[in-house]
């Protein structure tokens, strides 16, 4: 069951998502959001955990589905709280985002009607890209998991 994107305004509680930094060649991708809430930011391929759905599960479903890459899990990164305000200070959305980072598996990244397009970027240089507020935090982070797995392998 997916949640329909209008009740996610003004929820009676927070929304539980997932996320992932998927990595190529060392670079990471990202999408720009093609819907509310933050339309026309960067942000990774991610989206919200559905009943039976384990947090990882979710995040590699909404990766296939959004951008129509496979990826591996490799770790957990971070939360994030993304919480925003209506102009009368009533909440109008309260995400929590379990973000991981993953490695590319297959596939080449497309847009569609939630990604309005997609770049391969390097993960501590976005450029004058708008972002989401806490992406440019998490690719580092995540940037920083990745070449320590990778340095193990």
């Amino acid at each position: 069951m997916t949640v329909a994107a209008d009740s996610r305004l003004y929820p009676a509680r927070p929304i539980l998502a997932a996320s992932v930094a998927v990595f190529r060649d060392s670079r990471v991708l990202i999408a720009r959001r093609a819907r509310a809430p933050m339309q026309g930011c960067w942000s990774l391929p991610g989206g919200v955990v559905e009943l039976g759905e384990t947090l990882e599960q979710a995040a590699l479903r909404e990766l296939r589905e959004e951008v129509g890459v496979e990826a591996e899990i490799v770790a957990f990164n971070a939360h994030v709280e993304a919480i925003d305000h209506d102009e009368q200070g009533r909440l109008r959305a309260h995400f929590v985002v379990a973000s991981f980072v993953g490695r590319w598996r297959a596939g080449e990244a497309t847009t569609g009607p939630e990604a309005s397009a997609v770049a391969w970027v390097d993960p501590r240089d976005l450029g004058d890209r708008p972002t989401t507020r806490a992406l440019p935090e998490i690719l580092r982070a995540a940037a920083a998991l990745i070449e320590t797995r990778e340095a193990r392998r």
